[in-house]
């Protein structure tokens, strides 16, 4: 450069000949008129393109790095190792040389990541009402004196910024339900458009472009709520830009300060109160007042919220012959009169109930234990067994079912088998249930144990008295002296002998 501007002052400023600049640089004449003519004031070099012996094995080499890209630091191989492959497939040329087609490639794959790779946005703006972002995320929280993880929900108005964040064991599709239920129900309403990713529970087939296969039960629940669910292009997060960014804030926020809970109801009680909290404190990026306050004229623009959307999973089950049917590692009973039969199981975040026949059977809370290292529990009512005992006495002596009975049953049996015929009168005892309220049969055998007259008869007549409210507390009665008898009566039983036998006829038996 240096150059090429000594020669520019020479010929312009000075006016000295071409032939004067030759003499003094050694260039040809002809080189100095070039460069003045082009008004070149840096000097320009054109490499030629030479052949390589590397050209053939180029695209398979580019191959192999990007591959390396994706692999962990630890997994990666080396440039050595890619030019030893290199030659067992016939490269011929140096090592220097890949390591200078890897490092032009790493070059060019930074600059195109800095640049273009990072790609074009616009900014979105929402109207009042117009939209809600969902999305899931996984955090770690305290519960029962254990560290367990969980997936959490996060909802996000658009326009207003108002969220909620609540916690669930799985992401299956009675929770995503219920999370719906619960945004709405906070947020007061429910928007027009609903944003999210292609979740499983909510897309089964990504389609070309914006088609997509909704999912039935999903889209049952969008039609209940009234709202348009629209979905993001894959690998496209910054299309629900908002709750993916809430979903950073909510770990510095919630996930990193929260206390200890005793159970997952306490928990999402105290994510509720945090996130309400926090409309207050937080100002709106681009609207004046908190979020609170942009909650607070959103709000009357959303559509009025509907009842909560029966958000149950259906699954057809086979009663097993022990009156168990078997759902996530887990046994449930039923009501024996249903053994062998199939029964439709409904799944709800909390609790599975199960129905037959259009009525509902029975209803389980729900067990959930994300450790593969337990084995499954089982979960009796023993009151399903009672069709079964009453033909079978002997299985209540050491039934499973029947360990779970209230403790007042439970010291009954104690006294029944003690005695003979003790099992078939307890199964008699036990049956009462079926008929009467359960609080009022647990009443008479307690005051029948009370009493000390532990037998089927007594614990009947109590339970009568206790359901027809003649068994009362009877004050004592202190009666007058004129009432007091003076001469007691005396036992005679020979009168009736006399009945019994008249003229040797028997009048009596």
């Amino acid at each position: 450069m240096g150059f090429l501007s000594v020669i520019r002052r020479w010929a312009l400023r000075e006016d000295m000949p071409i032939r004067e600049i030759a003499r003094r640089t050694g260039l040809s004449r002809n080189t100095i008129k070039k460069y003045l003519r082009e008004g070149a004031v840096e000097p320009r070099f054109k490499t030629p393109k030479r052949p390589s012996k590397l050209d053939p094995f180029a695209d398979r080499l580019s191959a192999w790095l990007l591959a390396q890209t994706r692999k962990s630091r630890k997994e990666r191989r080396t440039v050595k190792q890619m030019h030893a492959d290199l030659v067992k497939l016939g490269y011929a040329g140096s090592y220097a040389r890949v390591a200078a087609f890897a490092r032009a490639w790493r070059e060019d794959r930074h600059r195109v990541e800095q640049t273009t790779g990072r790609g074009t946005f616009v900014p979105l703006v929402f109207q009042p009402g117009e939209a809600f972002q969902f999305d899931w995320s996984e955090d770690w929280a305290t519960i029962g004196g254990e560290r367990v993880k969980l997936q959490a929900a996060h909802t996000k108005l658009s326009h207003s910024r108002a969220f909620l964040v609540r916690a669930y064991p799985l992401q299956t599709h009675e929770m995503l339900f219920d999370a719906h239920w619960h945004a709405f129900r906070v947020f007061g309403g429910v928007p027009g458009r609903g944003i999210y990713d292609n979740m499983k529970t909510a897309v089964d087939r990504v389609g070309r472009g914006k088609q997509r296969d909704i999912n039935a039960r999903f889209k049952a629940m969008a039609s209940h709520y009234v709202f348009e669910p629209e979905f993001c292009n894959p690998a496209a997060g910054w299309e629900k830009g908002q709750v993916e960014k809430n979903v950073q804030d909510a770990r510095n926020r919630m996930w990193q300060i929260m206390p200890v809970f005793k159970d997952l109801d306490e928990l999402n009680q105290w994510l509720e109160d945090r996130c309400i909290a926090l409309w207050v404190e937080t100002s709106h990026r681009d609207l004046p007042g908190t979020i609170a306050d942009a909650w607070e004229a959103e709000k009357p623009l959303l559509m009025a919220l509907p009842p909560a959307f029966d958000g149950f999973v259906e699954h057809s089950k086979r009663v097993s012959p022990t009156c168990l049917i078997t759902f996530e590692r887990n046994r449930y009973s039923v009501p024996a009169s249903f053994a062998n039969r199939r029964v439709s199981l409904h799944v709800y975040p909390e609790r599975l109930v199960i129905v037959a026949e259009g009525q509902t059977v029975c209803t389980h809370e729900r067990l959930i234990d994300r450790s593969h290292r337990k084995s499954g529990r089982v979960v009796y009512d023993w009151r399903h067994y009672l069709a079964v005992i009453q033909r079978k006495p002997g299985a209540l002596r050491n039934g499973a079912p029947f360990i779970e009975m209230p403790e007042a049953f439970r010291n009954l049996q104690g006294h029944m088998h003690r005695r003979e015929g003790g099992d078939r009168e307890m199964v008699d005892i036990l049956s009462l249930v079926l008929h009467h309220d359960e609080n009022a049969v647990l009443c008479a055998v307690e005051l029948a144990l009370e009493a000390g007259v532990p037998t089927k008869t007594h614990i009947l007549n109590l339970l009568h008295r206790l359901i027809d409210g003649t068994h009362k507390d009877i004050p004592e009665v202190d009666p007058p002296d004129a009432l007091a008898l003076e001469t007691a009566p005396k036992a005679n039983v020979d009168r009736y002998d006399d009945l019994r036998q008249a003229g040797e006829k028997y009048h009596a038996s």
